[in-house]
C-alpha cells in the first residue's frame, strides 16, 4: 500500500506508539516529532490499516467540529487502535447526531453543572471518610486501591443505582474491556457480563424505580422511548466512564504533584477553589488519559493542515501531544497549575465532548484540595522507576501507587 511518494506502509510508523519510560508523563517522542513536522501523518495500526493522526490543537478542534467527519464505528474506513470483538461499541459515542444527540439527552441533565455543585458536599464527605481510613490503617497504602477507585466508584454507583457491593465484579470487568492485553474474545465476553448485569439492574428498576439515572432509562424503556438493550449499553457506558478515568487522573495527578514539589506546595497551601480549579485544569492537560486518541472517519474530502482526507479515511485525533502544542500552551511540557490551560482537549471538543466532564471536574478537585493538605507528609514509598505504568492500556494511569506519610 503506498501513502504518499513511494512511501509503502512499512515505513509508516505504527501506532499507539509507546510513551517513553524515562518521562512516562509524556507523549510518545515519535509522536511530538510527527507534530513538529505538520498537523497530519500517516499511521499504521494492527491491522495495517494507515489511518491519518492528527497532532495539532488547531485542527483537531476543528475536525471535532466538522460534520463531514463521523464518530459512527460501523462506518468503513474507522481506525480501529485494537481488535475491539463485539464490545467495541459503546451507545452514543460510537454514533452521529441526530441519534447520537437523542440517546445523550436522556441522560444529560444528570450531568449539569448545577446538579453536580449539588453532589460536592457528599463527595467531600466521601473523601474524607476514605482518607480517615488511610490515616487509621497501616503505611505504607496502595492510593489506587485506598482512595483514586473507590472514589469515583461509589460516586457513579451512587448516581447511576448501581449497588457499590458490587464494585469488584464491574472493577475487573471494566479493566478487561480498556486493557490492550486483552484478546478480542475476552473483551466481548467481559462486555457480555456487563451487559447481563445491567440487564438486570434494568430489569429490577422497571419493577421498582428510584431516585437514579438508571431508574430513569429504565422509565424511558418503560415508555417505549429506548429499547431495553440501549438503556444497557448506556449504563455499560456511564459505569465504565464514570469510575476508571477519574480513577486513573486521581493515582497519576498525585504522582505527577509528588514529582513536582513545588507545583504540590502550591496546592497544599491553598484553599482558593479557583487555584484548586485551575491546578485540576492543568493536570488534565498535561497527562491526557486517553492516551491513544478519539478515533474518527471522514465522511468527504475534507482540506486541512496542507493535506487533502479523502472521504472514508479514518482520523486519529491525538488529544496527548495536542495538549502538548507549544502554539496554544508555552513550554507545554511544564507542569504549571497557575497557567489558564482551560483550552486543553482532554475531554474531546464538539458534539462528542465527554459527558461526564463537570462530574470528574468537581470529583478531582474535592481529592487535590483534600488529600494533601489532610495528609501534608505524603510521599512515595517505592521508588519512581518502580510505579507500574498502565502502558497496556486505553485509559492511561498507574496500576498501584504505594505511598506513606
Amino acid at each position: 500500500m503506498l501513502n504518499t511518494a513511494g512511501t509503502t506502509a512499512a515505513d509508516i510508523p505504527e501506532f499507539p506508539m509507546p510513551r517513553p519510560a524515562r518521562c512516562p508523563f509524556d507523549p510518545p517522542q515519535e509522536l511530538r516529532s510527527l507534530q513538529e513536522e505538520g498537523a497530519l501523518a500517516r499511521v499504521r495500526l494492527w491491522d495495517g490499516s494507515t489511518p491519518w493522526v492528527v497532532t495539532r490543537h488547531t485542527e483537531q478542534k476543528a475536525l471535532s467540529t466538522d460534520p463531514r467527519v463521523s464518530a459512527d464505528s460501523d462506518t468503513p474506513g474507522y481506525p480501529r487502535t485494537a481488535d475491539g470483538g463485539e464490545g467495541a461499541k459503546f451507545s452514543f459515542v460510537h454514533l452521529d447526531d441526530p441519534e447520537h444527540a437523542r440517546l445523550r439527552r436522556m441522560v444529560s441533565g444528570a450531568f449539569t453543572i448545577k446538579r453536580v455543585e449539588a453532589m460536592r458536599p457528599a463527595v467531600q464527605k466521601m473523601v474524607n471518610g476514605f482518607i480517615n481510613d488511610m490515616l487509621a490503617g497501616p503505611k505504607p497504602v496502595d492510593l489506587v486501591e485506598a482512595l483514586a477507585l473507590p472514589v469515583p466508584s461509589l460516586v457513579i454507583c451512587e448516581l447511576l443505582g448501581v449497588p457499590y457491593a458490587d464494585h469488584e465484579f464491574f472493577q475487573i470487568n471494566s479493566k478487561s474491556l480498556i486493557s490492550r492485553k486483552t484478546t478480542s474474545e475476552e473483551r466481548g465476553a467481559a462486555h457480555v457480563r456487563l451487559a447481563e448485569y445491567l440487564d438486570s439492574l434494568v430489569g429490577e428498576k422497571l419493577a421498582h424505580p428510584g431516585d437514579d439515572l438508571l431508574s430513569a432509562l429504565a422509565g424511558r424503556v418503560a415508555a417505549g422511548e429506548l429499547p431495553r438493550t440501549d438503556a444497557v449499553l448506556m449504563g455499560i457506558l456511564l459505569l465504565l466512564g464514570g469510575h476508571e478515568t477519574t480513577a486513573n487522573m486521581i493515582a497519576l495527578g498525585t504522582l505527577a504533584l509528588l514529582r513536582h514539589p513545588g507545583q504540590l506546595a502550591l496546592l497544599r497551601e491553598t484553599d482558593d477553589p479557583k487555584v484548586i480549579a485551575s491546578a485540576v485544569e492543568e493536570l488534565l492537560r498535561y497527562l491526557t488519559i486517553a492516551h491513544n486518541g478519539r478515533c474518527r472517519v471522514a465522511l468527504e474530502d475534507i482540506e486541512i493542515g496542507g493535506r487533502t482526507i479523502r472521504a472514508g479515511e479514518g482520523l486519529i485525533l491525538a488529544n496527548d501531544v495536542g495538549n502538548r502544542d507549544d502554539t496554544v500552551f508555552p513550554d507545554p511540557g511544564r507542569l504549571d497549575i497557575t497557567r489558564d490551560a482551560r483550552r486543553h482537549v482532554a475531554f474531546g471538543s464538539g458534539v462528542h465532548h465527554c459527558l461526564g466532564q463537570p462530574l470528574a471536574r468537581m470529583e478531582l478537585q474535592v481529592v487535590y484540595g483534600t488529600l494533601y493538605r489532610r495528609i501534608p507528609t505524603l510521599r512515595l514509598a517505592t521508588e519512581f522507576e518502580q510505579i507500574p505504568f498502565k502502558h497496556d492500556g486505553f485509559i492511561y494511569g498507574v496500576h498501584e501507587l504505594p505511598v506513606t506519610w
